[in-house]
């Protein structure tokens, strides 16, 4: 005799799970518990910026300030435990440290940029030439004196001794002019 669970005769058969697996559910435990450490590892000012309730604030605060080994595991854990509480707004946290991630990304790019623009000047006068042709410079008297001056500045260090102290005083002002005039725009 075979035995056949009782259904319903009215054809509204329930679904016989409602909830997530328990798989599901520890993948979700895990991934809080991961973007817990995510935020242990970010410095105080930031940690300010997200939208923290304080208990997790100061629970981080503790694990940051843990030093012994098994004792940051088990804060970090009990951070992943605050995360899964309803008042965490979570993607707003996920929002933000992804900003955070991919904005450095972009600004070390825009920092390269410049970086490769100063050494085009330094070694192109046709480069100048270009650059004021597609960008409106202010000054630009000034900013020819300062090339000049990175120029100069840079055949200096050329014949120091080896072991002395580059000077990098109109490099830096160079590099400071092409940023001001925001040449991303």
């Amino acid at each position: 005799m075979t035995h056949t669970p009782e259904t319903p005769d009215d054809g509204d058969a329930a679904p016989l799970y409602d909830r997530p697996s328990k798989s599901q559910v520890k993948r979700e435990m895990h991934a809080l518990t991961d973007l817990g450490k995510q935020l242990v590892d970010l410095p105080v000012d930031r940690l300010r910026k997200l939208p923290l309730p304080e208990p997790l604030f100061e629970a981080i605060r503790l694990a940051q300030r843990t030093t012994s080994r098994e004792g940051r595991r088990r804060q970090i854990h009990y951070v992943g435990k605050l995360m899964r509480s309803d008042d965490v707004d979570k993607e707003a946290i996920r929002r933000q440290l992804d900003t955070w991630e991919h904005g450095s990304r972009e600004e070390a790019r825009s920092q390269h940029r410049l970086e490769a623009l100063r050494e085009l000047l330094l070694r192109d006068d046709d480069a100048l030439t270009e650059l004021l042709a597609k960008h409106d410079v202010p000054d630009v008297q000034q900013f020819r004196a300062t090339i000049r001056a990175a120029r100069k500045e840079m055949k200096q260090n050329e014949s120091l001794p080896p072991g002395s102290e580059p000077q990098r005083k109109h490099y830096r002002a160079l590099f400071q002019a092409l940023k001001n005039l925001n040449l991303e725009s």
